[in-house]
């Protein structure tokens, strides 16, 4: 399964552009149908910082998001990362996700974000490296104020032997405009 989950993930990309880019050419083929499909899309994205005693974690996540109605949004991203233990391992991580946003009230935005990234890894010393698929599910919520929120989302498939985040906790800014 493990092997698997990559394929599975690059096939609901794929699928979920598909569904983006038919929507607009049926928009465009029929000039008398207005669609307000793109006013509903934000493009934007998200930062990550996570440090602690010798350890460094710094992430890049641009994204698109569609928002359904006032609640509900969805979209794609990208991730890329670097992280680094000192003494013990430096790391590039990058890959893809998927969001769901949720916004009860207007100021409390609620996250569900699934994560497939790719790890590229150099330990210290003789430990030499490894490469290999990591899988995360975020769950996060955060304060926002019209196109920013600011919260934390903690990662409910962490595992200290995957040796991929420090914590399983992690800060966030996101900003869709």
């Amino acid at each position: 399964m493990k092997n698997s989950l990559p394929f599975w993930f690059s096939k609901t990309i794929f699928c979920f552009f598909f569904i983006v880019i038919s929507q607009g050419v049926s928009a465009q083929s029929n000039a008398a149908q207005k669609s307000d499909f793109w006013q509903r899309v934000q493009i934007g994205g998200g930062v990550g910082v996570s440090v602690g005693s010798g350890y460094t974690d710094v992430s890049l996540a641009p994204g698109a998001i569609y928002n359904f109605n006032p609640y509900f949004s969805a979209g794609v991203g990208l991730q890329g990362a670097y992280l680094r233990s000192k003494n013990f391992y430096e790391a590039y991580v990058y890959g893809g996700s998927l969001i769901g946003l949720f916004n009860p009230i207007e100021q409390v935005q609620v996250s569900a974000e699934l994560e497939q990234v790719r790890v590229s890894r150099n330990f210290t010393g003789t430990r030499g490296s490894d490469n290999f698929w990591n899988t995360a599910l975020y769950l996060g919520a955060g304060y926002r104020v019209q196109n920013v929120t600011i919260g934390a989302r903690y990662n409910v498939l962490y595992s200290e032997d995957d040796f991929v985040y420090g914590d399983a906790f992690m800060p966030f800014v996101r900003v869709y405009f």
